[in-house]
């Protein structure tokens, strides 16, 4: 079975961190209970929320269970599938989505080898409106022996969402984030491509690139994006700009698809995982402090920060630091604001948290 590189990176992050954090001080705390702590709420029942997207109502999340670092099964233990689930914001319930099977030869890749059924263990998601009005969900797999992009239809069926399985594309690198495109393409990100045994993954330095994908031309890397593990991704509504999180080099990226070159580079005080956008048409970026030791309060997986990104400008501002708020969630990834609220979700752990998102 081929070893999923990037994945073990994670389970290494959050071990390390651990027993870092046991070594220098007390052991870590445990995380806080279920329900409200002021206007910070725990909304549990979740398997490794990894990322978010909201259905086109409002009024659900959709969430992989990337389970295990992308290598284990889903919430009704080692013999069950790891599938995407929607949680109900009204009720704060989570449920399986629903999917069924309908191959489309202008849905992905030609060689595709069929659906991805109950094997599917998803990471990046990533929801967008295709030519001809149909939503697509592209969700990045690790499961089922391939690493691929399986996409889906996203479609309302009496008041209820589910899936349609119409296709993959099967790579020969791992991928871990996606920005669907509107003509069908994707682009995503493979972090570690460009590892090298005895290679410090944490160190900052390159590890992988990213791609652009049509069914005309298959994957090609796009020129200048090998960073230090590329992780989030997003793509403008022009389609004219790219948004990159380096995640080791703790890096956001802003990269002109157009004229082929990056246009600028900022820092911030945390690792960035996965980027979304705002109503307000900017970024929240979110992620844990750091790779080792201690990161002010707690132990560095379950420190972490939320910033909000003027893509024009590219300047950010610190929306939410978990400084001095106890233990609230391990291993953030992602930050989704949706009416009033943030939701935050991790590559690890049984939660969503969701705060109140700045006015």
């Amino acid at each position: 079975m081929k070893t999923i590189l990037f994945t073990a990176a994670l389970f290494a992050l959050t071990c390390y961190a651990q027993q870092k954090g046991a070594a220098k001080g007390p052991p870590p705390p445990p995380l806080m209970e279920c329900g409200a702590h002021g206007d910070i709420e725990v909304l549990c029942g979740a398997r490794s929320p990894e990322d978010i997207e909201a259905t086109p109502d409002g009024k659900f999340l959709i969430v992989p269970q990337f389970v295990g670092g992308g290598r284990g099964r889903g919430r009704g233990g080692p013999s069950t599938p790891a599938v995407m689930e929607i949680f109900d914001i009204a009720k704060k319930t989570y449920s399986v989505m629903p999917v069924t099977n309908d191959p489309r030869k202008d849905w992905g890749d030609s060689s595709c080898p069929g659906p991805i059924g109950d094997a599917l263990v998803g990471h990046g998601i990533s929801l967008a409106k295709r030519n001809g009005g149909a939503w697509e969900l592209y969700v990045v797999n690790h499961g089922g022996m391939r690493q691929s992009m399986e996409m889906f239809e996203l479609k309302q069926t009496g008041g209820a969402w589910g899936l349609i399985w119409h296709g993959c594309m099967v790579s020969q690198k791992d991928f871990n984030d996606v920005a669907a495109l509107a003509d069908g393409g994707f682009i995503a990100t493979h972090p570690t491509a460009l590892q090298t045994p005895g290679m410090d993954l944490f160190s900052g330095v390159p590890s992988g690139y990213v791609v652009r994908w049509t069914a005309a031309k298959g994957e090609e890397e796009i020129p200048g994006t090998r960073v230090g593990y590329p992780n989030g991704v997003l793509v403008s509504a022009d389609g004219r700009y790219m948004y990159l999180n380096a995640w080791t080099a703790k890096e956001v990226h802003k990269y002109d698809l157009k004229e082929g070159k990056e246009l600028k580079v900022i820092k911030l005080d945390f690792m960035p995982d996965n980027i979304t956008w705002t109503p307000k048409h900017q970024i929240l970026a979110a992620g844990v402090k750091g790779a080792r030791g201690n990161c002010g309060d707690m132990p560095c997986n379950l420190a972490f920060g939320i910033a909000q990104i003027d893509p024009a400008k590219m300047e950010a501002k610190t929306v939410f630091d978990s400084t001095g708020k106890g233990a609230l969630i391990g291993g953030v990834s992602v930050a989704y604001e949706l009416g009033n609220s943030i939701y935050i979700g991790a590559f690890q752990g049984d939660r969503l948290v969701k705060i109140p998102a700045p006015k």
